[in-house]
Order: structure tokens, then sequence, then C-alpha cells
């Protein structure tokens, strides 16, 4: 699906008429734009590139700590930091090309420079719903199954998973780059629709079980399972703030008029999905007990709720979940 000003189109030249030369010897080439079809109603798609700008000044300094903080935590990892590092990275990128949106917008107008950012679409429609997948997998097979998930623990197997995630999300963005493919626009629409139903399922199916786990006290969950707990619903939440409005809107094209759809629905929607590469991040970071490149005296300034409630964290609970 064309995203963010979906009807970028290339430099269309006029049919020349065969019994009019001079027709075609005036005819003038039609100036390309990226806002090509929308230039009377730009709100939706400059609604989505403020949001994106949110990426650029939070979400690149989150997930680049992220990405540290990981590295930082390689001798004991856990089993989605794979996930959460390539996800990191691909949120990274993706804000990285937004300065180059808005030069693209407003000075260089080039078809070449739409094609890059037109491949960075692809890497955040794909990356984020297959990587957010791969993490609801592992901590779905770790609370049902949790015998399965100890024989499978081995580093390889997510390693392959995220090979193939990474090889599927070049695959599309590369076809996006090069357009022209009969219903290819339905192909995001299908994909975000089955990653909404599986992640909404897995991480209900884990929540319920966990819910389970307790025992007739009220805070008699164990705190690792509490942990769990906390991290799945707060992966549930994202699911819903940032991919509902795209699965509620899109599968419901047919309904709009292909001017409405184009400016103002399919960017609102994209809107939702792109911040996703801060609030992820920032979710991440909140759950985290220390972070170790940043003094504690900060870190209570910064968030003094989280702080208090990680001081009374046992010790023993410091490894990520």
């Amino acid at each position: 699906m064309e995203r963010n000003a979906s009807t970028f189109s290339s430099t269309s030249l006029p049919m020349p008429s065969p019994l009019n030369v001079t027709a075609d010897i005036n005819a003038t080439v039609k100036p390309f734009s990226v806002f090509d079809g929308c230039e009377l109603q730009v709100e939706g798609i400059l609604f989505d590139l403020t949001l994106q700008i949110i990426n650029v000044i939070v979400g690149i300094p989150a997930n680049i700590l992220v990405i540290a903080i990981l590295i930082h935590n390689r001798k004991e990892p856990s089993t989605s930091d794979i996930f959460l590092g390539c996800l990191a990275f691909m949120d990274a990128y993706f804000g990285a090309m937004t300065p180059l949106s808005f030069l693209n917008l407003y000075h260089l107008q080039s078809k070449d420079m739409w094609s890059a950012l037109k491949f960075s679409y692809g890497v955040k429609d794909t990356s984020g719903p297959l990587f957010l997948s791969c993490i609801c997998l592992d901590r779905f097979i770790a609370v049902l199954f949790p015998i399965l998930f100890g024989q499978i623990k081995h580093i390889k197997y997510r390693l392959s998973l995220s090979i193939l995630v990474l090889c599927l999300t070049f695959a599309y963005s590369a076809a996006k780059v090069v357009g022209g493919l009969p219903n290819f626009e339905r192909v995001f629409t299908g994909e975000v629709l089955a990653t909404f139903a599986w992640m909404v399922a897995c991480n209900v199916s884990i929540l319920w079980a966990l819910k389970k786990s307790r025992g007739a006290g009220k805070d008699d969950m164990h705190p690792m399972k509490k942990k769990a707990f906390k991290m799945v619903l707060s992966i549930l939440c994202i699911i819903v703030f940032n991919y509902l409005p795209p699965v509620a809107l899109f599968p419901f094209e047919d309904y709009y008029s292909p001017d409405m759809f184009r400016c103002y629905v399919q960017p609102v929607g994209f809107a939702f999905l792109n911040i996703s590469s801060t609030i992820q991040p920032l979710v991440y970071l909140s759950r985290l007990e220390k972070l170790p490149f940043l003094p504690d005296s900060y870190v209570k300034k910064l968030c003094p709720c989280v702080s208090a409630e990680n001081n009374k964290t046992p010790p023993a609970q410091n490894q990520q979940v």
C-alpha cells in the first residue's frame, strides 16, 4: 500500500495526438510533486510528518539508547533481545529518514529521493508488526509452553527468525519502490490485520495464563511472572494504540472516496503506526529498573515514579524478562 501521500507518481507526459503536431510540441511536462493529487488536501500528510518529527527528536535517541543497553547487557541477555535490537535499529533508521522527507517536500522534489523514502516506509510497514509478532511468540511459548521454550532457547532459532523477517521486510520494501504490482496495496492491509490478530490473541492468552497463576492473595504472583505480566500488558497497549487505527480504517477503503482515503484516512492511519518508533523504545526504557548509562540521581529526577517502584523490587529481580 502506498503510504504518506500514496499518489506520489512519476512525471507523466501527455499522450501526443497524431492529428495535431502543434499540441505535441506545446505539451508541457507535468512537474513532479510529492503531494501529487493532494496539493489542496495536505493536512493529513502534514499530520503524519509532524508526528514523525517526534521520532527524530525523541525516537532516534531512545532507540539508540535501547541498542546501547542491549549491547551492554549482552552477557545476560533476554531471549527477545535480538528482536528488540532489530526493531530499535529499524525504528532509528526510519526516524533518520524524516529530515530527508521534509527536504524532498519543500526543496529537492526528487523522484530518486522519494524512492529511497518509499523503501524506508516499506521497512517501517513490515519490520514493526513482524518483530513485535516475534516478541509475542517468544513470550507466548515461554509462558504457555515452558518445557518447549527451554528446548529452543538457543540464539540460533531467534537469529534464523530474525533473518527471515529481514528478508521479508526488504522484499516488501523493494517491491514498494518498484511499484505497479497488481493489488500490492492489499499486502499491507492483510499483513497488519494478520499480525494484529495474532499479537492480540497471543498477549491475551499470556495475560490470562499469568493471571491464573496467582494464588488466593492479591500479590501472590511470582515477581518474575509479575514482570512478565507488566511487559506483555505494555506490548498489548502499544499494539492497540499504534495498530488499531490502520486495522480499523484500511479494510474499508472502498467506502471512502479515493481522494478522502488517499489524502486523509491513509496518512492519519499511518501516523499512528509511525509514532510507534518513539513509543516502543520509551515503553522498553520505562520497564528497566536501572539505566546503565545514566546516574541514579538523574533517573530519579527524570522518572521519580518509576524509581520509587524500582526501589521496592528486590535486587535479585534485576534481570530483564
